[in-house]
């Protein structure tokens, strides 16, 4: 197995690194490993499996945190927990059918839209107004659940802040909102993972360079 150059080997450990400490933050460090990675010249599929590997530590620790903490809702998560692991598990079946010339310029397409959204998303969640799940309420939840699990497995960055905006539009508030979308992240972080490595589109010496981080 080749060995990284120390350039690169710096590169990755600062970008990681910074992916990692914005992630945990605010969210959306795809917006930084993405791009890291395509910079070693990695094809955009080992691109979206390795950072999708990588985060999945991160996405477990989190989603612990939040269950010991009390701010997971169990009876809707256990609803919609495999939704999001089914939605993403059909999202890497997706993406492995797109050619990779035709992957590279829409990875750089979605990172643009990502990081717009992320600029003009608004602050909200300073109170829970959250009065329970209707019938109708509990089938659109489903529904954006899948969905979302379905983007995070096709691309990924941005998808716990766009699950968190959608628990705070049905009345969480904001550490209620943070824990059920780490809960969902975490559904489809796992799924994508295992399909991707299964698939053999997971660099692990770059997965395990970046993972610990």
């Amino acid at each position: 197995m080749e060995l990284l150059d120390l350039q690169t080997l710096g590169f990755l450990l600062f970008f990681g690194f910074m992916a990692s400490f914005i992630d945990s933050v605010v969210g959306g460090g795809g917006l930084i490993s993405i791009p890291a990675l395509m910079w070693t010249g990695l094809p955009p599929i080992t691109v979206l499996g390795t950072n999708k590997a990588a985060q999945v530590m991160g996405a477990f620790t989190s989603f612990v945190t939040f269950v010991r903490s009390g701010k997971v809702d169990a009876w809707l998560i256990r609803r919609l927990f495999p939704l999001s692991l089914i939605g993403s598990g059909i999202g890497v079946l997706t993406v492995r059918q797109i050619p990779s010339e035709m992957l590279r310029p829409l990875v750089v397409v979605m990172l643009i839209l990502v990081l717009v959204y992320s600029i003009l998303k608004k602050d909200w969640g300073k109170e829970s107004t959250y009065q329970g799940m209707s019938k109708r309420l509990l089938l659109l939840s489903g529904t954006v659940a899948f969905a979302f699990g379905f983007y995070d497995g096709f691309f990924g960055p941005g998808t716990g802040s766009f699950l968190l905006f959608a628990f705070l539009m049905v009345g969480f508030d904001f550490l209620g909102a943070a824990a059920n979308a780490r809960a969902l992240n975490f559904a489809s972080n796992i799924s994508a993972s295992i399909l991707f490595t299964y698939f053999g589109a997971v660099n692990f010496r770059m997965q395990s360079l970046w993972g610990w981080l």
